[in-house]
């Protein structure tokens, strides 16, 4: 440790014999430094606050109906891409930067410069941007700034409606092919039903349900056929074990003209009238079963005529006192019972042929079915997959027309009132006293340097022609031993001089000081230099 604060020092005492190179060298570059920062040039900076307001009360009433752009997201993307190439060149030419440049590299000078001292920073809350700039020209500086006002409003307003147009335009092309693709895919499917119509079924209904379904209707029609013959078959035997009456005179419920005044054949007459009134509406009059319940409701009109007739002449031959014996033919179809029998055996026999008629109907309608079973699947395969290339582009045309729409309502909305607001805070403005350079700093700073120079200086002429100040110092540099040291004893005449020296060196330094202290005051109360 005693090495240590022996070499220091030593270095000190080094330092001190050439001090007046320490000074010297001080004083010279303290005046350079200091004529330097004052020939600079002043600095004025021009700056402007803008703030850009992003709460719209139409956001939230209009969620779901129109398009949502995050505008935080779009504000932070055009504070990133300010200082763009694009945009800087847009800013050479509003501030006329352009006319300076006469060579693409002059121009890339000039870009590169606006990029390094254009500063855009936030200003303390939310959206609050600053924008400064600094120029020799305080004009210059300003038109700077405003120019960089103008281009940021630009971009963060007028991106909005050219996406918005673009978006516009791609949803108008992209409709219009959907709709080419929609119209060709309904023409598609209208050909195959125009050219498989007879092998199809019912809309929804496929070939396998209508093969059930006929083969169903089928069984249904031959079991109540099998039903209205065993019926039949009983009326016959009822018929064939009836003991037919004879008898004249009318019959009972006869009016007093002669006439019946009720014949259950009437009845059936009046169901057939209102099952064939029933029927047309489901069918056309070709239809098997509409034939044969006309053609049945005609025979029992003819039956329940010949019996008017029959009945009329057996009420005449009465009346005129012919005894004619009442076991004659007329008088059999006079037992109630047999004629109800007869009248059921004809309606069953009615019923038979309209169950018959629909069994071969359904049976031929199965075979048809059957000999398509190769066909039909087919062709309703071919059918769905048309269908459902129709449905997806009919799906995607309406998304597309939907998107549309939101569209068209989020650029009306752009063109009411604008979802993102920019307002100019704090005008482009230039102070009058100039921002720069900081003249006082940077005087202390030449002192500052001009002084540790001086030092340098100094310890370096201290090194390149040493002086042993100790024995000690001797001993360890020339490894030879010292015995003994004889002390200068100077005279009252050198004393006074070295007195001197000290007191000339001191008043050197404190005029540095003091000059330094006399430009700072120069420089505060901004008095010229005298040169």
């Amino acid at each position: 440790m005693n090495e240590i604060i022996e070499q220091l020092l030593g270095y000190l005492r080094g330092i001190w014999r050439n001090r007046w190179y320490a000074l010297g060298c001080a004083w010279l570059v303290c005046l350079i430094g200091w004529v330097v920062v004052h020939k600079l040039p002043d600095q004025y900076e021009a700056s402007a606050r803008v703030f850009v307001d992003t709460q719209s009360v139409l956001r939230p009433l209009l969620q779901g109906l129109a398009v949502n752009v995050n505008p935080d997201a779009q504000i932070g993307l055009v504070t990133r891409t300010l200082l763009s190439r694009p945009n800087l060149e847009k800013i050479v030419r509003l501030t006329d930067l352009d006319i300076q440049a006469k060579d693409p590299d002059a121009m890339d000078q000039q870009l590169n410069k606006l990029q390094k001292k254009i500063v855009l920073g936030a200003s303390g809350r939310e959206n609050l941007y600053s924008v400064t700039y600094q120029d020799r020209d305080a004009q210059l500086a300003k038109k700077v700034v405003q120019s960089v006002v103008t281009v940021f409003a630009e971009n963060l307003l007028g991106d909005t409606r050219q996406d918005t147009d673009t978006a516009q335009r791609f949803l108008d092309k992209q409709i219009a092919e959907y709709e080419a693709r929609l119209a060709e895919a309904e023409n598609r499917v209208k050909e195959f039903k125009r050219k498989n119509i007879a092998l199809m079924g019912a809309e929804g209904q496929g070939y396998f349900s209508r093969m059930q379904q006929a083969t169903a209707d089928l069984e249904t029609a031959r079991l109540e056929l099998t039903q209205a013959e065993n019926r039949r078959n009983s009326l016959l035997q009822q018929i064939g074990g009836e003991e037919p009456t004879f008898g004249i005179g009318p019959q009972p419920g006869a009016g007093p003209g002669g006439k019946a005044a009720s014949l259950p054949i009437d009845a059936r007459i009046q169901n057939l009238e209102k099952m064939l009134d029933e029927l047309l509406i489901k069918y056309t009059e070709k239809h098997p079963d509409v034939i044969i319940i006309k053609q049945t409701i005609i025979d029992l009109k003819k039956q329940r005529d010949e019996e008017l007739a029959q009945y009329a002449a057996s009420t005449a031959s009465a009346a005129s006192g012919n005894n004619t014996s009442s076991f004659g033919p007329q008088g059999v179809d006079a037992n109630p019972v047999y004629q109800q029998l007869k009248i059921a055996l004809g309606q069953e026999e009615a019923n038979i042929a309209s169950l018959q008629a629909r069994v071969v109907t359904f049976d031929r309608r199965v075979k048809e079915l059957q000999d398509q079973v190769n066909t039909v699947p087919q062709i309703e395969a071919e059918l769905a997959g048309l269908n459902r290339d129709y449905e997806v582009n009919r799906k995607k045309f309406e998304d597309l027309l939907t998107r549309r729409e939101s569209a068209k309502m989020s650029q009306q909305i752009e063109q009411t009132s604008q979802d993102v607001r920019f307002k100019i805070i704090d005008p482009p403005r230039v102070p009058p006293q100039p921002s720069g350079p900081n003249r006082p700093l940077l005087m202390s700073v030449v002192l500052g340097a001009g002084l540790a120079i001086g030092l340098a200086l100094a310890f370096l002429v201290s090194q390149l022609w040493p002086t042993f100040d100790t024995r000690r110092s001797l001993m360890q540099i020339t490894n030879i031993p010292v015995f003994g040291s004889v002390s200068a004893v100077l005279s009252l005449a050198e004393v006074r001089r070295e007195r001197l020296q000290v007191v000339a060196y001191a008043s050197l330094g404190g005029m540095l000081l003091m000059a330094y202290a006399g430009l700072l005051v120069v420089e505060t109360i901004g008095l010229q230099w005298p040169f």
